[in-house]
């Protein structure tokens, strides 16, 4: 879990090319109240300027996603149910990173879920990866508190909703190992989990969710240990080094930059000799498994990967 302190504004996310940082508001200035139809919404690039606007009354969680992302499906229904709890003192903005690159790029996101506050304009890092409910409400806490420091102690006049009925609103339960696997994931045990997937898969080969839950906590457990500017160098330093352009590519996807991770391995395997290419189309699988077969990225993929196959 990130502690946040005041120091957090500091943050290294650089949002200055999608607008320029608004100014906090003065000392002791009345909080003010702004109009919105929920206190969840969908930020692109082009509407984020009015979500940095928000933040200047209520402090801002942006939740970086992708369709794809298996434990991204699991944090997002717990931020935006203590969201919600919190009665208009805090906007939620989800961002699809596949759909909005500038975002994606603006953010850092090297891996998501990514999840990240704005007060006033001033980005502060809240956590990476699925976390337990009580530590997101732990973080949530804090967020108030530091916003509260800034003068950012506003609300949110949320317009009328559909309510969300209690049996609508309640998820079906997930199938033992699929729990176990998701309980695993939450303590940062991505070895167990990986584990409980697999004997899901045992159980039932045809299980999709098993199948994509297990290619994507396969890809934090790899992703988890790498730095970003190390792996870079390597994979520059040797381009034809499989695990150092495996590693690369990893933290692309991880980090929504699809193509690039695609890319980067057709390309190394169109450069390697034939008998060293079976595991470089065996990775490019697992990876089009985790994006979806009928997504236009693997199709393009796929295509390329065929032409090169003969």
């Amino acid at each position: 879990m990130t502690d946040i302190s005041p120091a957090a504004l500091r943050g290294a996310v650089d949002l200055s090319t999608l607008r320029n940082r608004p100014a906090a508001p003065p000392a002791g200035a009345p909080a003010p109240a702004a109009g919105v139809a929920d206190v969840v919404v969908d930020a692109t690039d082009e509407s984020f300027g009015q979500i940095l606007e928000l933040s200047r009354t209520v402090p801002v969680v942006v939740d970086l996603w992708a369709e794809w992302c298996g434990p991204c499906k699991q944090l997002s229904p717990i931020i935006e149910k203590v969201t919600r709890e919190l009665g208009g003192k805090v906007l939620l903005a989800k961002v699809d990173v596949d759909a909005n690159p500038q975002l994606a790029q603006g953010f850092r996101a090297q891996s998501i879920p990514m999840v990240v506050a704005l007060i006033a304009g001033q980005p502060v890092p809240m956590f990476t990866g699925a976390v337990p409910e009580q530590q997101v409400r732990e973080v949530f806490a804090q967020l108030l508190q530091l916003a509260a420091q800034n003068g950012v102690t506003g609300s949110l006049d949320v317009g009328e909703a559909p309510a969300a009925t209690e049996e609508s609103a309640e998820e079906p339960p997930l199938p033992p190992l699929h729990a176990e696997a998701f309980a695993a994931i939450e303590l940062g045990d991505y070895a167990a989990a990986i584990v409980a997937y697999e004997k899901a898969l045992a159980e039932n080969p045809r299980d999709e969710d098993a199948i994509a839950g297990l290619g994507q906590v396969r890809l934090l457990d790899r992703v988890q240990k790498l730095d970003l500017q190390d792996a870079r160098a390597a994979a520059a330093a040797g381009p034809l080094d499989v695990q150092a352009q495996f590693d690369v590519a990893d933290l692309d996807l991880a980090g929504g930059h699809v193509d690039d991770a695609f890319g980067r391995l057709l390309d190394l395997f169109a450069q390697l000799p034939s008998d060293q290419r079976t595991p470089v189309r065996e990775r490019l699988i697992e990876l089009f498994g985790l994006i979806g077969a009928a997504d236009p990225r693997v199709i393009a993929a796929r295509n390329r990967l065929s032409s090169l196959l003969f």
